[in-house]
């Protein structure tokens, strides 16, 4: 099996790409910061037990790994043999998949506009960089989204979203006046 890495604009964090489905194409994505949150995932449990690991982002056919204090040519071998090892058993990515569940939710028009343009025009660019934007809330003109993966705590992400997202979503939705973390 081979795993194909790539270096995000996060130089704490590195992309892994399998070759197969982590998430699929469900859209969903998911981040863990501790062994704690990614209790139902097997093999997000086994990247936190390697010293160094401090946050597991699994996109649809990607992960990205978050290092703190370490250096990639000492810890990304171990990374890339619990990968290996856990895609050639076909180990499931989840066990008792009850933490996934999504509540439907119920949008304003403008917060569903947000939602989609999000979805369609922003989510993709920045899953390519390994990471994922995903809308929250839209309360007095303010889109308010979270950041995930190689973006959470990236040096780039605060300009991607003034330059790029905010200036998308004005343009879309002129009730939109700015956008939070």
């Amino acid at each position: 099996m081979f795993i194909q890495t790539e270096e995000t604009p996060n130089p704490s964090t590195m992309k892994f790409i399998p070759g197969k489905d982590v998430m699929g194409n469900s859209g969903k994505t998911i981040y863990f910061k501790d062994s704690a949150e990614a209790k139902n995932s097997p093999l997000a449990i086994l990247l936190f037990d390697i010293e160094g690991v401090s946050g597991v982002f699994l996109g649809s056919d990607f992960l990205t790994i978050t290092i703190e204090n370490k250096e990639w040519k000492n810890i990304k071998p171990s990374i890339l043999g619990v990968i290996m090892n856990h895609f050639v058993a076909e180990n499931p990515i989840f066990v008792d998949d009850d933490s996934q569940s999504e509540a439907s939710e119920k949008l304003d028009d403008i917060s569903q506009k947000i939602k989609d343009i999000i979805s369609t025009h922003v989510r993709p660019a920045v899953a390519q960089d390994g990471g994922d934007i995903v809308f929250e809330s839209y309360r007095d003109g303010i889109v308010y989204v979270t950041m995930k993966g190689s973006c959470d705590g990236c040096p780039s992400s605060a300009m991607t979203l003034k330059n790029g997202v905010e200036n998308l979503l004005k343009h879309y939705i002129p009730e939109v006046q700015g956008v939070s973390i």
